[in-house]
C-alpha cells in the first residue's frame, strides 16, 4: 500500500501548515531579536551588555523555532515577554505595553490551531 496518496499527502501539509498569528509573532521575534542584537552592539562598554545581547540572541533563536514547529519555543517565547514584564515594573507606560504584548502572545501561541501546529511535529 502506497503511503503517499493525495489524501495523505495533503493530510500532512494541512498539518504543517502554520498558523498566521504564530508567523506574526515569529517574524516580531526574528526582528526584534535582530534589530536589538545590532542595534545593542554598539554599546559594547555598558555595564550590561552581554545580557541584552543574550536576550536578543535569545529572540532570534524563538523566531526560528517558532517556525519550525518546536513547542518549547512557544514557552521560552512566553517566557522571554514575562521576563519584560518583569524588568518593566517601576515604568507605568512600559509595564502596561509588555503585559499586554505578553497577553497577545500567549493568546496567539496557546491557542486550538496553534497547539495542533506544535504537536503535529511532536508526533510526526
Amino acid at each position: 500500500m502506497n503511503q503517499n496518496t493525495p489524501e495523505t499527502v495533503s493530510k500532512r501539509m494541512a498539518r504543517k501548515s502554520i498558523p498566521v498569528p504564530v508567523i506574526l509573532i515569529a517574524c516580531l521575534y526574528l526582528a526584534v531579536g535582530i534589530c536589538g542584537f545590532v542595534v545593542h552592539f554598539s554599546d559594547r562598554h555598558a555595564p550590561d551588555w552581554i545580557w541584552v545581547e543574550v536576550t536578543e540572541f535569545l529572540a532570534i533563536v524563538c523566531g526560528v523555532f517558532l517556525l519550525r514547529a518546536r513547542n518549547w519555543a512557544r514557552w521560552l517565547a512566553s517566557a522571554w515577554m514575562a521576563f519584560h514584564v518583569v524588568i518593566s515594573f517601576g515604568e507605568l507606560r512600559q509595564l502596561a505595553i509588555h503585559s499586554l504584548f505578553l497577553v497577545l502572545i500567549v493568546c496567539c501561541l496557546f491557542r486550538a490551531d496553534a497547539s495542533r501546529f506544535f504537536q503535529s511535529t511532536r508526533t510526526a
